[in-house]
Parts: C-alpha cells; sequence; structure tokens
C-alpha cells in the first residue's frame, strides 16, 4: 500500500440560457428587459454601452435613462451608461477590464447585480471577461448590437481579451445570465456590418443544418440587400442552432479537443492577425470556409456540386473570397498562414482538430492538415474568387 486515498464526485452545474428577441428594448412599455431581470428586491445595474452605437443612435442614452426611471422599482442604474470603444481595440488591452471592475468596486455590485453590456461582440467579450472576474461572477447581461453578435458570439458562453499577439489568449467559459437581442439596434449599422454576421449563418448550416443552407440560397438575394425579414430569420435560427450546439454538444466549455462551431476559423483568425484587422471578423471566416471547403473536395471528403453551391452562396452575399495575406510568408519563405495551425491547436490543447465538410449539413473532424495541400487549395481558391 503506497498510502494514496482519493475522494471523487462528480460535479454538474445546470445553466438556463435565455435568448430573448423583441425590437425597441428600452421602449417603456416593453417589459422584455424587466421581466428577464425581475428579482424579489430592486437588483442594481451598471450598464456599458459602444460609444459608435450612441453616436449612430444619439436618442438611445435618452431612453436608457427614462427606462430605468419607469422601472424603478424592479431595477436601479447606478449611473448614467459607461462609454467604451469597440471593435478589436476594446480586446488588445486590460484597460477597459480594470476601469469596468473599478466601476462595479466602486458602485458596489455583488453576484446579484447585473453588468449591462451594449455593444457588439468584442465589447461584449471584454465586459464577460470583466463580469465573470468580478466577485468571482457579476451577473451579464448582453445586448448585441451587430448581425455578428446576435446570430453568434452573443448567445455563446465565452468571454476573451488578445493578448501576445493571439485572439482570445485571456478568457473565461461563462454563459451570460440573458441575452436580449433587439432587431432595431442594426438600423445604424454600415453594409458592411449588417452582412457580416451573414457568414457565422453559413457557417453553422454548412456544419449542422442542410435545409437552413438551402433557405439562405433562397433568401440570398434579400440577404444581399438587407431585407428586415430575411434578416431576422437568418439571425434567429443562426442563435437557435448555435444555442443547440452548446447545449447538446456534451462539452459546453471545450474540455475536449473538437471546435465544430469554428469551421474555418484556424485560417480566419490568422488573417485578422496577419492583415491587422483591416480584415473583419466575418469576411475571415467567409475566407477561411472557402479555403476549407476546397481542402475537403481536394482530400474527397466533399463533392464538387457543393464546393460550388457554398462558394456561390458567400460570392452572393457579398463576401470576397481571397485576401492577399494569405500569400504572405515569414522569414524562413514559408507561408504565415500554415503557424495559424498550430496556434489554433494550441489554444485548446491536446490534438489539433480541425472540422471539414463531409456534405452540406455534416462535418468531419480531421487531426491533420497538408501543408502542400493547404497551398494548393490557397492556389486554387485563389482562382476560384476571380
Amino acid at each position: 500500500m503506497n498510502g494514496v486515498s482519493v475522494i471523487q464526485r462528480s460535479i454538474q452545474v445546470n445553466w438556463q440560457l435565455r435568448v430573448f428577441f423583441t425590437e425597441n428594448i428600452f421602449a417603456p412599455d416593453n417589459l422584455t428587459l424587466r421581466d428577464a431581470l425581475a428579482d424579489a428586491a430592486p437588483r442594481k445595474a451598471l450598464i456599458v454601452l459602444e460609444d459608435s452605437l450612441a453616436q449612430a443612435q444619439p436618442e438611445i442614452e435618452r431612453q436608457i435613462a427614462e427606462y430605468f426611471s419607469v422601472h424603478a422599482r424592479h431595477l436601479k442604474l447606478v449611473r448614467s451608461p459607461v462609454f467604451v470603444s469597440g471593435g478589436e481595440n476594446a480586446k488588445n488591452s486590460s484597460t477597459l477590464v480594470s476601469n469596468l471592475h473599478a466601476q462595479i468596486q466602486h458602485h458596489h455590485l455583488d453576484r446579484h447585480s447585473y453588468l449591462i453590456a451594449i455593444g457588439g461582440g468584442a465589447l461584449l467579450d471584454v465586459a464577460g471577461f470583466a463580469a465573470a472576474t468580478a466577485h468571482r461572477g457579476v451577473r451579464l447581461v448582453r445586448i448585441p448590437t451587430t448581425t455578428l453578435s446576435q446570430a453568434d458570439s452573443g448567445v455563446g458562453v465565452k468571454n476573451g481579451l488578445n493578448a501576445f499577439g493571439q485572439k482570445n489568449f485571456i478568457g473565461t467559459f461563462t454563459p451570460p445570465y440573458v441575452v436580449i437581442n433587439d432587431f432595431n439596434l442594426l438600423a445604424s449599422l454600415s453594409p458592411r456590418e449588417k452582412r457580416s454576421g451573414y457568414v457565422e449563418a453559413v457557417k453553422v448550416a454548412c456544419i449542422r443544418d442542410a435545409q437552413f443552407f438551402e433557405e439562405l440560397e433562397r433568401d440570398a438575394d434579400k440577404l444581399a440587400a438587407f431585407d428586415p425579414d430575411a434578416m431576422k430569420h437568418l439571425i434567429r435560427r443562426c442563435a437557435e442552432l448555435h444555442l443547440d450546439h452548446i447545449a447538446t454538444s456534451g462539452d459546453p466549455f471545450e474540455m475536449g479537443s473538437a471546435r465544430p462551431l469554428d469551421f474555418g476559423h484556424w485560417a480566419a483568425h490568422k488573417l485578422e492577425q496577419v492583415s491587422h484587422f483591416r480584415i473583419s471578423h466575418g469576411e475571415a471566416v467567409a475566407i477561411g470556409m472557402a479555403l476549407d471547403v476546397i481542402y475537403s473536395c481536394t482530400n474527397g471528403l466533399l463533392d464538387e456540386n457543393s464546393v460550388v453551391r457554398i462558394l456561390n452562396l458567400l460570392k452572393r452575399l457579398g463576401f470576397g473570397l481571397f485576401a492577399a495575406e494569405l500569400l504572405n510568408t515569414n522569414d524562413t519563405h514559408q507561408l504565415t498562414l500554415l503557424s495559424g495551425l498550430e496556434e489554433f491547436r494550441e489554444h485548446l490543447g491536446g490534438e489539433l482538430s480541425i472540422t471539414l465538410l463531409k456534405a452540406i449539413g455534416e462535418s468531419v473532424e480531421v487531426h491533420t492538415m497538408d501543408p502542400n495541400k493547404v497551398i494548393a487549395a490557397i492556389h486554387e481558391l485563389r482562382q476560384r474568387a476571380g
């Protein structure tokens, strides 16, 4: 006997992740926010508001003040909104997190209080990290204001910051208390920003839902023209499929190596980085998916007709499929993009796991990528993208 003994228990945590869809969230007679956060006693709330939204929709600060005044018996706004910059710059510094921690401490927010983040995915990531690490967890309320965050990142369980030249090197898995999507908050987005979230719908349709892919093909012209009904359908179904995966995959916090929701993302993350974020996340994912679709076909997994359908859908939605950064080389004349494979593996640890396609609606995990075939796929993509 070596004297070693073990006590072992299985710990399970249940979490109800609710995503509401509404319009005019801060209209006094819209009770979505109030009822979602209602508690036995009025709870404190601190609001973080992306400054670009406040500039594009200048009435929002007044609307917020009026809403919380009308519903003061249920919610106590501790101060006027904290205005912050969004985009990747918000994720490239820990200053915003420190500032939010200071506000949480100053106004004595606790684990029953709410940090309400109103903005795009990057802002939600940073605010979520601040909420998760203050008192080991202040309640986070996400109000996404971009197509991308309403359809994808805003309904997920990840929070993070960029560091050491890598996306999301610092972060947590902490589900939000509630997510509220208000379609009207998208009204002031530029066409590029409105389009950006479409790519995540194509992604999740490719890996999980062939019928949804057909619906996207059917609605592609309406989506390209930003038809409201077509956009609402895309956002809701995309959010639902992402939430279904998180709830049913058996690995919501990515303890394993597989990352099917990151189809196309190994190359996308590297493209964002080497372009110094000139290429947006949505644009990079479109290129990354196109690359992996061609690679899937090259390796005998996916038929040519499916490749054509996927590339055509991305083009019809307004995405470019090639960027010069795909051909960037390092000091040893190797393609810089290929280092994204190891960075992708290292982010989770374990073996490399890349999601490819067997068919539209059916994915497969592979654990090696042939560099020569990746290079060949890049050159083929360059020809097809023209």
